[in-house]
């Protein structure tokens, strides 16, 4: 079973368990706010859900239902989107996504609006629990590609609500500079800046379509060994669907990138800024791991080798 939340790759993925009461929330405080704002569910049992994210605390209501809580304020605008725009998407979307049901109000000490949604069945994507690696890769590429179809109108453009995923990958380029100056020495750091400088010369053509902004292991649902939902649109938008295809990265590998690959489409130009993604999230939390938390900075070194050893890979074949 899964709740939901921003997972990054699996570095944003946490134990809820263990953490309830983070960022001020705890499964008191979500009682409280269900018996002063919906006394119809509140004698239904409160539980944190296994596996949460970061941005946001998601808490089990009953069987049917999860309560969902921004744990700061720049997370807090995901709400009012989600809740105007996943039952738009939803009907053009081949697998299930969270259908709002209700949503809160600041209260009982909490100060930003929350939401409730219907549960959904599922685990965790992870590589033990896809029984086809390669059929889980084409399946999350028809799911991109119906959400890039999906009508635009009116959606919102990418911006600081969406952290600025499918934007232009420079807004990142201070941030991307200080990390391979962190990182001198430990990676290639000559290759990464190539990597990087081709993604932002990388111009952008077509006109802005759907992104899911965090499209990762942590926010895809697998039951019976296949995708089977897509949870957490709070970075969502309208605008540069190249963000969508770091998990080409972070989750594919040979035969299943291949096949990620040539099922999702893309220009060259769009993969170009998709590894400068890959590699900027990647860098920023090697840096901020190097020397602390030697797991995460593994899979971090790993995401890294892959995308540089793909942008040399390029540079060697001929034109």
């Amino acid at each position: 079973m899964r709740g939901g939340g921003k997972g990054g790759h699996t570095l944003g993925v946490i134990e809820s368990p263990h953490l309830d009461g983070r960022a001020g929330i705890d499964a008191a405080l979500v009682k409280r706010l269900i018996a002063s704002q919906f006394p119809q569910w509140s004698a239904l049992p409160v539980t944190p859900v296994e596996v949460d994210g970061w941005d946001n605390r998601t808490y089990r209501l009953g069987d049917e239902m999860t309560v969902r809580l921004p744990t700061a304020g720049g997370y807090a605008p995901a709400v009012e989107k989600e809740d105007r725009w996943l039952p738009v998407l939803a009907p053009s979307l081949p697998v299930a996504i969270p259908a709002p049901l209700a949503k809160g109000v600041p209260g009982e000490g909490y100060p930003f609006s929350w939401s409730i949604r219907r549960w959904l069945d599922g685990e965790t994507a992870s590589l033990d629990r896809i029984d086809d690696l390669p059929g889980f890769a084409a399946s999350a590429a028809g799911f991109l590609l119906a959400l890039q179809r999906a009508d635009a109108t009116g959606g919102p453009a990418a911006g600081a609500h969406s952290f600025y995923r499918g934007a232009p990958p420079a807004r990142y380029d201070e941030q991307t500079r200080h990390s391979l100056a962190v990182l001198d020495g430990h990676i290639d750091t000559a290759l990464a800046s190539a990597v990087w400088d081709a993604a932002l010369q990388a111009a952008r053509s077509g006109p802005p379509v759907w992104f899911h902004g965090d499209f990762a292991s942590g926010n895809l649902l697998v039951r019976d060994g296949k995708l089977a939902a897509v949870i957490d649109f709070g970075t969502s938008g309208v605008g540069d669907p190249a963000c969508d295809l770091v998990i080409a990265w972070t989750l594919f590998s040979g035969e299943s990138r291949e096949t990620f690959r040539r099922a999702v489409g893309q220009d060259a130009a769009t993969w170009a800024r998709a590894r400068g993604w890959a590699l900027w999230k990647a860098l920023i939390t090697l840096a901020e791991d190097l020397g602390k938390d030697e797991r995460r900075a593994a899979i971090s070194r790993h995401v890294i080798g892959e995308v540089l050893a793909e942008h040399a890979g390029l540079r060697r074949r001929p034109e």
